[in-house]
């Protein structure tokens, strides 16, 4: 079955950072793309970050560049999503989520798993 875990979420001051994780299992790891969204509040689900676990490329969205950093520990099965320099607007739930194959891929309908969400604050 697989099964993916996020946690690390909770409440920080703008300007702060959070780690968040993504732990997987049930599937090989390295067959498959890990990518991080978020939904903030009356808002729709976006995506944030990419990565594939084979290669170990990523991608951003533009609002994160710079101040998000996605990695992977294939050892570990676990996808970690570094958030610094936080923003009040990047409060929201994050959800991360797998697809197979391997390759990139920065829209929702392109993944097959989903995780359940780790609430992330950033007050003012």
């Amino acid at each position: 079955e697989v099964q993916l875990q996020a946690s690390g979420g909770g409440l920080v001051q703008a300007g702060g950072s959070l780690r968040l994780s993504c732990a997987a299992s049930g599937f090989t790891f390295d067959d498959y793309a890990i990518g991080w969204f978020r939904q903030a509040p009356g808002k729709e689900r976006e995506g944030v970050s990419y990565i594939s676990s084979s290669d170990e490329s990523t991608a951003y969205a533009d609002s994160v560049k710079g101040r998000f950093t996605i990695s992977s520990d294939n050892a570990e099965n676990t996808v970690y999503l570094q958030m610094n320099s936080l923003k009040p607007e990047d409060t929201a739930v994050y959800y991360c989520a797998a697809r197979s194959p391997f390759t990139l891929a920065t829209t929702e309908d392109e993944y097959d798993y989903w995780g359940q969400g780790t609430l992330v604050t950033v007050s003012s």
